[in-house]
C-alpha cells in the first residue's frame, strides 16, 4: 500500500498550518478511496520533535521517535511539506528537519508544497523558498504548491479580497490530484481543470501538440499578428 506522509511544523494543533495539514489528508483520503491501490496518509507534527531536531544537529544522532519519523519519510512513497512563513520563508523548525535527514531521503520523490501566512502578499514563498530547497535535495515538487492566507479560512484581511478562501479548497485538490499521480501504480490522472492532449498519429510520426491543443481559447502568434506560413 503506497504512503503518503504529511508533515507540517505548525506550532499548535489548533494553527492554520495544521489545519491545512488536516484539510490535505483529508482530501488525498476521499481521492484515494476509488483508487488502487489504496493509499495510507500519515501526519507528522514537527513541533513535538522539536527539542529531538535540535540534538540531532548537535550531537548527530536522533532519538527514537525522530528516528521513526525519519524512516517514515524514507520509506514513504509520496510527501506533503507544509510550514508556517516567517520573514517572508520557512521556519527554522521545518528547515533543521530536513537538515537532519539522510541526504537521499527524498531523491525522486514526489512533494506537494504548502505554506501558510497572514497575509497573500507572501504568497510565493513556495517557489522562491520551498521549491529550490526541494529541487536541491532531488526530489520531485508538483507543479501546484498551496499557500493559505488569512482569507483562505473565510476571515477577511485588510489587505484581502472578500471571496472567503474559494479557492483554498480547489488547490489543495488539484495538488492532491498531481502527487497521486505520481505514486506507484496509480498512472497519470487528469488534474481537475486541465484539457486533455490531443496527438494524431501520421505513420510512424506522431505530432506534437500546440498551445491551441493544450489550451482551450489560445490563438497562435502568427493568426494574431495576420501572418501566414
Amino acid at each position: 500500500m503506497p504512503t503518503i506522509v504529511i508533515i507540517h511544523a505548525g506550532m499548535s494543533e489548533e494553527s492554520s498550518t495544521a489545519n491545512l495539514a488536516s484539510r490535505f489528508r483529508s482530501t488525498l483520503e476521499d481521492e484515494g478511496a476509488s483508487s488502487a491501490p489504496r493509499i495510507d496518509v500519515r501526519t507528522i507534527a514537527l513541533r513535538p520533535l522539536a527539542h529531538a531536531i535540535t540534538d540531532h544537529v548537535l550531537t548527530g544522532f536522533p532519538n527514537e521517535r525522530l528516528a521513526e519519523a525519519q524512516n517514515a519519510v524514507m520509506s514513504a512513497e509520496g510527501i506533503v511539506a507544509l510550514t508556517p512563513t516567517y520573514q517572508a520563508s520557512y521556519s527554522g523548525l521545518f528547515k533543521s528537519f530536513f537538515d537532519v535527514l539522510d541526504p537521499d531521503a527524498l531523491r525522486g520523490k514526489p512533494v506537494a508544497l504548502g505554506a501558510t501566512g497572514g497575509t497573500p502578499r507572501h504568497s510565493l514563498v513556495t517557489e522562491v523558498a520551498m521549491r529550490p530547497l526541494f529541487t536541491y535535495q532531488h526530489a520531485d515538487p508538483v507543479p501546484t504548491a498551496v499557500y493559505a492566507a488569512t482569507e483562505d479560512w473565510g476571515a477577511h484581511a485588510h489587505d484581502s479580497d472578500p471571496s472567503g478562501g474559494d479557492g483554498l479548497a480547489r488547490r489543495i485538490r488539484r495538488a492532491s490530484q498531481e502527487l497521486l499521480s505520481r505514486l506507484p501504480g496509480h498512472g497519470s490522472p487528469r488534474p481537475e481543470g486541465v484539457q486533455t492532449i490531443r496527438t494524431a498519429t501520421l505513420g510512424a510520426h506522431t505530432e506534437a501538440p500546440t498551445e491551441a491543443d493544450t489550451w482551450p481559447g489560445f490563438v497562435e502568434f502568427e493568426e494574431l499578428m495576420g501572418g501566414t506560413e
